[in-house]
């Protein structure tokens, strides 16, 4: 399952986004990881939460972001939950075709692997398309 929170910036995202990460840490029953730019959320997300610093791995494309959170689940086959933070800072292509093509990619490996994802995105929600729309909360 894919679940994205997207508004601008100062809308409560990254606020909502650790009540999520603690709440499926509470909840117990497998990993939980939290990727974000940079280290900001070190002392907001609990200890048992995997915090990843992505900006140490300069991912930029889509493709290489596929790569880094296959690698990550390879690592790991416990995950169940991931957590992107602030998503359109780790990819260089900002558009709306490129955003749509990977949220389809990542729906597929999550109802696959059983783990459940969850994107914050710096945008306006009124121009988001509509294949993202549905994975809105």
């Amino acid at each position: 399952m894919v679940k994205i929170i997207m508004g601008l910036k100062g809308s409560g995202k990254t606020k909502k986004l650790v009540e999520l990460v603690r709440e499926a840490v509470n909840v117990g029953d497998g990993d939980v990881v939290c990727i974000e730019k940079d280290r900001k959320l070190t002392y907001d997300i609990p200890y048992q939460a995997r915090l990843i610093d992505a900006g140490a791995y300069a991912i930029g494309t889509y493709e290489f972001l596929k790569g880094f959170i296959s690698g990550i689940h390879a690592g790991n086959y416990d995950i169940t939950h991931v957590f992107v933070d602030n998503f359109y800072k780790l990819v260089e292509d900002k558009s709306p075709e490129s955003f749509d093509a990977f949220i389809a990619w990542l729906d597929k490996f999550s109802e696959a692997e059983k783990i459940e994802f969850v994107i914050s995105v710096s945008a306006d929600a009124e121009t988001a398309t509509e294949s993202v729309r549905k994975h809105f909360i």
